[in-house]
């Protein structure tokens, strides 16, 4: 009998296979390990941070350390007194160099350009030679017109003899009255003739002399614009020099609308407004003068009237078509309290100064935590400040001020200060109530003097 396929099967009474356990011997010393592992690592960014946390504390007391030691020296500044003096006040404006006299020299008759009497750039004088065109021509002209007055004055001559000698015929009756008459008008015509023939003789005189050429003014010359040996003519349009009278000199410069009323009282009540004159940087003071004259019109595109003002100009430190600064001065104040632009401040309770004192024999005051400001209060040192110890020679407070004017790089105080105190003009970042100072040097004598 065949045997089928369960039959084969024998039956199995094999266990089936167990797992392996968590707590085995092999896994539990790799999961040791790993937390072995995981707690070193814990333990060394602990100890990383907490180094790190010392290392920064460390650092930054000593930036602090550093810091406070750096408040406490000494801080380098520059001082200037206040000064009391005459303080001008002034408008400052833009003007421009003209010269006093400009004369284009052209030639007021035809012909040859003999020579050029003068160099570029020479000063001359009224009346000086400047250039000679060829003369013969109008010499030979005056000649040829004094040739034809002596022969007209012939000619009169015999016209007035014929007309005396007609008379007296006329009046024994050999002649007619219009034989008479036409002789006394022959003799009038030639005396009308001399009259020509003279004032011929003076224009040849008068283009003779034009030939010579002069100058009109006193003033310098320019660059020449012929050469000799060229012909001229009088109806040229460029001239032959150029001289401009640069002593004096003016400038003339705009005031807008709204300044020309006080101008024009003080220029009324006889008062002579001064002007001075600064190159284009304001550093360089070129020359002092007076107002001239106020034109007598606004110029209603820009609102501003022009000033002239004269200048001397002895050393010619202006020159004709030069920018300028100027500074027209209405009014000189006397005893101003005058301080460096540099050394005002400004803070929340206003405008103030830093004073530079000497420190007391007690010593120093201790600077203040707080950044500088004017403080409210009276700025007496407190005796509680004073370290037992010397400080510095020299600190600085902070002095409220009042501003009166600003004129350029100066400032006119009302109240604050005295004259010859000495105020901080450069350093002042660094300071605060208090700081010690040292003064740079070059100013030591300033501080001593004042």
């Amino acid at each position: 009998m065949p045997v089928t396929e369960s039959a084969r099967q024998e039956p199995s009474h094999a266990q089936p296979a167990q797992p392996e356990l968590d707590g085995s011997p092999a896994s539990g010393s790799g999961s040791l390990v790993r937390r072995l592992l995981l707690i070193a690592v814990l333990l060394g960014v602990a100890g990383l941070v907490y180094w790190k946390f010392k290392a920064n504390k460390r650092e930054a007391d000593a930036l602090t350390a550093t810091t406070e030691a750096a408040a406490n020296l000494p801080v380098p500044v520059t001082v200037s007194p206040v000064a009391s003096r005459t303080m001008p006040i002034y408008l400052t404006e833009l003007g421009t160099v003209t010269a006093f006299n400009t004369v284009t020299v052209k030639s007021r008759v035809d012909g040859q350009l003999l020579s050029v009497n003068v160099r570029e750039g020479q000063q001359v004088h009224q009346g000086d030679v400047l250039a000679m065109i060829d003369p013969r021509p109008y010499q030979a002209t005056l000649a040829q017109a004094e040739g034809q007055l002596a022969k007209d004055v012939a000619a009169s001559e015999y016209a007035k003899s014929e007309a005396t000698r007609y008379t007296a015929l006329f009046e024994a009756g050999v002649v007619s009255k219009e034989s008479q008459q036409t002789q006394i008008s022959s003799a009038g015509q030639s005396a009308g003739t001399l009259d020509a023939d003279r004032a011929a003789i003076q224009a040849a005189k008068v283009n003779l002399v034009y030939t010579r050429i002069t100058s009109p003014i006193n003033g310098v010359v320019g660059l020449r614009q012929v050469d000799a040996g060229n012909i001229v003519h009088a109806a040229d349009t460029t001239g032959l020099i150029v001289v401009t009278q640069v002593q004096p000199i003016t400038v003339i410069f705009t005031l807008p609308e709204d300044q020309l009323p006080e101008v024009l009282k003080l220029l009324h009540s006889g008062q002579r407004l001064a002007v001075e004159a600064y190159d284009r940087s304001q550093a360089t003071h070129l020359g002092t003068g007076t107002v001239l004259t106020v034109d007598n019109q606004i110029d209603t595109t820009t609102g501003t009237v022009k000033v002239k003002a004269v200048f001397e100009n002895k050393d010619e430190s202006l020159f004709p078509n030069q920018f300028v600064n100027v500074r027209l001065v209405l009014q000189e104040r006397p005893n101003s309290l005058v301080v460096p632009a540099s050394a005002l401040q400004t803070g929340t309770n206003g405008d103030f100064v830093y004073l530079a004192k000497q420190c007391p024999t007690t010593g120093c005051p201790v600077p203040e935590t707080g950044p500088g400001s004017p403080p409210p209060a009276d700025l007496e040192v407190p005796p509680a400040k004073l370290p037992e110890t010397p400080g510095p020679k020299y600190f600085v407070e902070v002095q409220p001020v009042k501003v009166d004017l600003t004129e350029g790089t100066q400032v006119i105080l009302k109240s604050g200060v005295n004259a010859g105190d000495l105020v901080v003009v450069d350093g002042q970042e660094k300071l605060k109530r208090y700081s010690p100072i040292t003064l740079k040097i070059g100013h030591a004598a300033t501080a001593a003097g004042a």
